[in-house]
């Protein structure tokens, strides 16, 4: 047996069923009923071990007729408007933030100040001192903070973490990551400064980068060569309509990227070239590949990495001489990932073990995307400053 079909017999592992008890019931709320929130509350719902008590969002209204447009019974859910009454009166015991980026550090820290339990949506913030300061409050606080990676969740991308643990690529020292789409800027509150703070490169760059980091154990950023634009995003030939505003509108109002690259030196040698897109002329700005001094891998890229891999891994190396190729089949998986993201979320709580996505590993990943903008600013490479907790 190869090298190769050694590590490939090792990953393919069943996904094990887990029982819950539902004995005690934890009391949750969501923190904003944004369209995210969709994909949040129905998972809060099928969970016998879970009581949906609250929701809160600051527009007037807006709970109740998310609700109603989900067909979700809100008998025994209360509204709030102010995020500050709602964890005064509720008794929770973890909420999903499920807010525009602007606000999920002031979110997070009133959540983790008043001792609930945190499942906050990615990006992890806006800015690296932002996330400093949420985990100042995790730390004061003693409760749980996971930050809403659900690709962590697939098989395949585990299967990625288990090929860089098991050796077979020896030393990293160059890793290939990014992804995009040709067309897919999503508007709404992600366009603009105020609300979303960053664009593609927090929206979905966060995805690429943490599949890489993750699968080497997330080494220290040390330096950051960084580009944005956003060339498509401005013009109204590119952009579209939405309900509340034009194609023109949207474009007027466009003021973060739509497009970013970096070159990125991390502890240990090892390079990092990202690019990340919501719109480009190209299909994709190419697959991810991890080269270490034994071997190889090529991740073919996908649109945003919010799923899973985007086609058949395969694994580069020599054995006895030869150069060889192993193909990874792709894992399937019949769980919603947002079902196993909010349950790892939920289980962690229960029993008391680290948070599924921690928010110490996020923490480099929050510190790259803040450099990649603050070194295009400057059309200069920085060193990192990441603040010490």
């Amino acid at each position: 047996m190869s090298k190769g079909d050694a590590v490939l017999n090792q990953t393919m592992q069943a996904i094990e069923e887990k029982a819950i008890d539902a004995s005690k019931k934890l009391r949750c709320a969501i923190v904003g009923t944004g369209w995210i929130a969709e994909a949040h509350v129905p998972q809060y719902l099928k969970f016998p071990d879970v009581e949906l008590v609250a929701m809160c969002d600051i527009v007037p209204g807006k709970c109740e007729k998310f609700c109603k447009r989900r067909g979700v019974d809100y008998t025994n859910i209360r509204f709030y408007e102010n995020l500050d009454e709602m964890l005064a009166k509720e008794n929770l015991d973890a909420v999903s933030i499920c807010t525009y980026n602007a606000t999920h550090a002031e979110c997070a820290i009133k959540c983790l100040n008043a001792g609930v339990n945190v499942l906050l949506e990615k990006p992890f913030t806006v800015t690296v001192e932002e996330a400093a300061e949420v985990i100042k409050a995790e730390k004061a606080s003693g409760k749980l903070l996971t930050i809403g990676f659900q690709p962590r969740m697939d098989p395949n991308m585990q299967q990625v973490k288990k090929i860089v643990d098991s050796g077979v690529l020896g030393e990293i020292y160059y890793i290939q990551t990014g992804g995009g789409r040709r067309r897919g800027i999503p508007n709404s509150t992600f366009i603009e400064k105020k609300t979303a703070g960053i664009g593609a490169l927090g929206d979905i760059g966060c995805y690429s980068l943490d599949m890489v980091l993750n699968a080497i154990g997330y080494p220290k950023p040390l330096t950051v060569s960084g580009y944005t634009s956003n060339f498509f995003g401005t013009n109204p030939l590119y952009q579209r309509p939405d309900q509340d505003h034009t194609a023109a509108e949207n474009a007027a109002r466009f003021n973060v990227d739509d497009f970013a690259a970096a070159f990125v030196r991390l502890e240990g040698g090892i390079i990092l070239d990202f690019r990340i897109s919501w719109a480009m002329h190209l299909d994709t700005p190419g697959d991810t590949i991890i080269l270490g001094k034994q071997g190889a891998l090529r991740i073919p890229s996908t649109e945003c990495w919010n799923g899973s891999v985007g086609g058949e891994m395969t694994l580069y190396s020599d054995v006895a001489g030869l150069q060889t190729e192993t193909k990874f089949p792709i894992l399937r998986n019949n769980k919603d990932l947002f079902e196993l993201k909010v349950r790892s979320f939920l289980d962690a709580i229960k029993e008391g073990t680290p948070a599924p996505v921690p928010s110490s590993q996020i923490y480099y990943n929050q510190a790259i995307i803040d450099g990649i903008g603050k070194s295009a600013a400057l059309g200069r490479e920085i060193e990192l400053e990441i603040p010490e907790i």
